[in-house]
């Protein structure tokens, strides 16, 4: 068999003249020969009725006390109808359906509820019911354990789903359909001449997932890396062939350029905003450094940009986390500054590696517009500038600019 996973996310379900198009889209892939297995997100974002966010709201503001097995539990609903919807629409329309719940489509998950990881899955009940004819839906963002308690996946669930799934049933592609033609050199809301990416490989995609672009989770990009299957990702409002993602190797000229203010060697710029700098004043002192960075893991306070001084320590935290770390600072004494309303900048390319003259192109194109970079991290694939909030846009279009993304 040559099987297709499609998965549609919230955006894509949310109106009547939506699903349409996701019918359209998984017929079309059944005429083309595939036996289809789709994946579906719940309808909608946060405010609409049977949106995750909503459901979570529903019990959360009632029930403040509840578990977060019994939140995962509600969550799992909301998938639950986007599928019935859907197939009940591909039944009326003479298809044999099959509609599979996470448990029933054999996605055997560990116990930590909402944030569930994929321990394996048995493709056997998928098999059986492609080999029939049956076009397949399975429930997005949903497993269960050994004992048969339902957990859900965490942010980017579906995604997840699809993607183990492709890999569990060695599919042709996961074609991951959105509300946007595919991944683009920036954020089109903050450059209106963004460009859309053919091809990109696992790595660059995984970077801009992890730095703030939200085009696909991060865990999905790691799992069908690991198991070679490519991704595509198109929108389900129009027939654009959109991104893929796989072990593509970039050729040509631009690979062995010196001169990245000439050549395009970038493939995407992204930001993160609501960050936060802090900066610890410390003697020359090995114990305090473990004190501080084992306290920091034991409150599951996520740090990033790491630099270490013989007396200061720097790196970055989300907003979000700002209270808790200052009161580990405080309760160790800690000499400590946050500074506020920073973002993370961060230009991604394969081809950037090894290149002199990238970082230059970076600051000078910055410094024209006296945008002040306050900490910088690389890796061969990324380098990442944090800068103060109210420059992001201005920033991301001008090293977007510099590095010919426009063309």
């Amino acid at each position: 068999m040559k099987i297709v996973v499609q998965k549609f996310g919230g955006t894509s379900l949310s109106t009547k003249d939506r699903r349409a198009m996701v019918i359209s889209k998984i017929l079309k892939c059944k005429e083309a020969g595939k036996s289809v297995v789709v994946v579906l997100s719940a309808m909608g974002r946060k405010g609409e009725p049977y949106a995750t966010d909503t459901l979570k709201d529903l019990i959360s503001s009632t029930c403040p006390g509840h578990s977060l097995k019994t939140l995962d539990l509600l969550m799992s609903c909301g998938e639950i109808i986007s599928s019935s919807i859907i197939g009940a629409q591909l039944e009326a329309m003479g298809e044999k359906v099959v509609i599979l719940t996470g448990p029933q489509a054999g996605i055997l998950t560990d116990s930590v509820f909402g944030n569930a990881e994929i321990l394996a899955i048995d493709n056997k009940q998928i098999l059986s019911h492609l080999s029939n004819g049956a076009i397949v839906i399975v429930t997005g963002f949903q497993g269960a354990t050994e004992l048969g308690e339902i957990t859900t996946l965490g942010r980017g669930g579906s995604d997840t789903t699809a993607a183990a799934l492709g890999v569990a049933l060695n599919a042709e592609s996961v074609d991951i359909y959105t509300d946007v033609d595919g991944i683009m050199t920036a954020d089109p809301n903050i450059v209106p001449n963004a460009k859309i990416i053919d091809e990109i490989n696992y790595e660059e995609v995984f970077q801009m997932a992890d730095k703030g672009a939200q085009v696909i989770h991060p865990r999905a990009v790691e799992i069908s890396k690991k198991g070679n299957i490519t991704i595509k990702i198109k929108n389900t409002m129009s027939s654009h062939p959109g991104t893929k993602v796989h072990y593509y190797t970039h050729t040509g000229k631009e690979l062995y350029s010196t001169r990245p203010n000439k050549e395009k060697l970038l493939t995407a710029i992204t930001s993160k905003n609501r960050i936060s700098q802090v900066s610890i004043t410390m003697d020359d002192n090995l114990q305090g450094d473990s004190i501080l960075f084992s306290s920091l893991a034991d409150a599951n306070i996520s740090i990033d940009m790491i630099n270490f001084f013989i007396d200061k320590k720097v790196f970055t935290i989300d907003e979000n986390q700002i209270d808790l770390t200052k009161r580990l600072m405080d309760r160790f004494q800690f000499k400590y500054n946050i500074l506020n309303a920073c973002s993370k900048v961060t230009i991604i390319g394969s081809r950037i590696t090894g290149i002199p003259g990238v970082m230059a192109t970076v600051v000078t194109a910055l410094s024209k517009e006296n945008i002040r970079i306050l900490q910088s991290s690389d890796s061969h694939a990324t380098i990442s500038c944090l800068i103060k909030e109210e420059d992001t846009n201005k920033a991301v279009n001008l090293l977007h600019d510099a590095f010919n993304l426009n063309q």
